[in-house]
């Protein structure tokens, strides 16, 4: 998606989550949709690559063990910014990195390599960090974690000290779960493979001043202010 007019435009590339990125009436997924009108409309070229469907997998969410993990989607991004610096609406030099739970650890992936100089800021929103945590992960370009600090799903703790370790922002936002920058999720409960609880259940929904807080620091990081 991208604006109206030959640009050239900054651009982003959006990762989305382990449910995918389409729902099952094959519209593009809420909170992917919201977020890519959002950033068209502040005048930026968005591409969201779909991990899942063009190797035949569906959601994730509930499989411990996967054929693709998040190390292995940073090769998409990184092809979706190949991609971008090919082409003449896109500015050089001004490609941004957004990316959501499952998403989210995969740009912390590519934040911590040397390919993460493909672009100017790294966004990533409750990622799962214990396991980079553990391989001792520095941030080779500006990052930012956002992420609600009652998650239950991928506790934002780890990443809070990821952050504190490799150099990247941390941003916790009191109250907040899973998926709290949705345009629209009632608050409730789901089954999912890493859940933080014993009864396997995971809390997911908006918040509204997060989601507010969350979108303006986002849009004002991607502008570089």
């Amino acid at each position: 998606a991208k604006p109206a007019g030959p640009g050239p435009f900054p651009a982003i590339v959006a990762m989305h989550g382990c449910a995918g990125l389409w729902t099952g009436s094959g519209q593009v997924s809420a909170r992917e949709a919201d977020w890519s009108q959002r950033l068209v409309e502040a005048g930026y070229a968005v591409v969201l690559p779909d991990s899942f469907r063009p190797r035949g997998l569906g959601a994730l969410c509930n499989d411990r063990d996967r054929s693709l993990t998040p190390r292995g989607r940073a090769l998409d991004a990184l092809g979706a910014a190949d991609w971008l610096s090919s082409q003449s609406f896109v500015a050089k030099g001004r490609t941004g990195l957004l990316g959501w739970s499952n998403g989210g650890s995969t740009v912390l992936h590519v934040a911590g390599s040397p390919e993460a100089r493909a672009f100017r800021a790294i966004v990533a929103f409750y990622p799962g960090c214990r396991v980079i945590l553990k391989a001792g992960w520095r941030a080779q370009a500006p990052t930012t974690i956002l992420h609600g600090l009652a998650d239950d799903w991928t506790p934002a703790a780890p990443c809070e000290a990821l952050a504190a370790q490799g150099g990247a922002s941390f941003i916790g936002y009191a109250g907040a779960f899973h998926n709290f920058d949705h345009p629209n999720l009632p608050l409730r409960e789901r089954k999912a493979a890493f859940s933080q609880r014993p009864d396997g259940l995971v809390t997911i929904g908006t918040n509204l001043p997060a989601r507010e807080q969350a979108i303006a620091r986002t849009m004002a990081t991607l502008a570089g202010r």
